[in-house]
C-alpha cells in the first residue's frame, strides 16, 4: 500500500508542476475565456499565457494580461489607458500591477512569470485586459489557493 501511495506521488509531480501554469485565450469579440484561476501555493511562479484567438491587429483590437489586487483594479486600468500603446496600456513603474504581458494582436502569443510570493492568501486578484475599454468585460478572478 506504502509502495502504491508513493508510486502515484510520483506520478502526480509532473501534473502539479503544470498546475503551475495557465492558458487564457482572448478574441474578438472582447471575451477571455477562463474567468476563474487558482494558483496553487507551492508555485514558486506561475506562468499566465494569453493567446489571442482573434484576427484583428493589435492596433485596433490588441490584448494583454495586467494582474492586480482587486482593489487596485479600477485605478490601475484606468491609468493603464492613459499610459498608452507606447507603455502595453499600463503606467510605468506601477506599483499595484504584480504581472503584465505585452499587447498582441490576432494570432498571437505572449506570456509573463508571476512571482507568487507577491500574492497573498485572502487576498482577492483581477487579471484584465488594459487596451482602451477592454477592461470592464475583459477580466477575470485570480486568488492563491492551498
Amino acid at each position: 500500500m506504502t509502495l502504491t501511495m508513493l508510486a502515484a506521488g510520483a506520478i502526480a509531480s509532473p501534473a502539479m508542476a503544470a498546475d503551475c501554469a495557465v492558458t487564457i485565450e482572448g478574441n474578438d469579440q472582447m471575451q477571455f475565456n477562463v474567468k476563474n484561476v487558482e494558483v496553487p501555493q507551492s508555485c514558486s511562479k506561475f506562468t499566465m499565457t494569453l493567446k489571442h484567438t482573434g484576427k484583428m491587429p493589435k492596433s485596433s483590437m490588441g490584448h494583454n494580461i495586467v494582474l492586480t489586487s482587486t482593489a487596485d483594479y479600477t485605478a490601475a486600468a484606468a491609468d493603464g489607458m492613459k499610459a498608452g500603446a507606447a507603455n502595453e496600456y499600463v503606467k510605468p513603474n506601477d506599483t499595484r500591477v504584480i504581472a503584465y504581458t505585452k499587447v498582441i494582436g490576432g494570432g498571437e502569443t505572449t506570456s509573463v512569470d508571476v512571482d507568487v510570493s507577491k500574492l497573498k492568501a485572502g487576498t482577492d486578484y483581477t487579471y484584465f485586459c488594459s487596451f482602451p475599454g477592454h477592461s470592464f468585460i475583459m477580466k477575470g478572478a485570480l486568488k492563491l489557493g492551498s
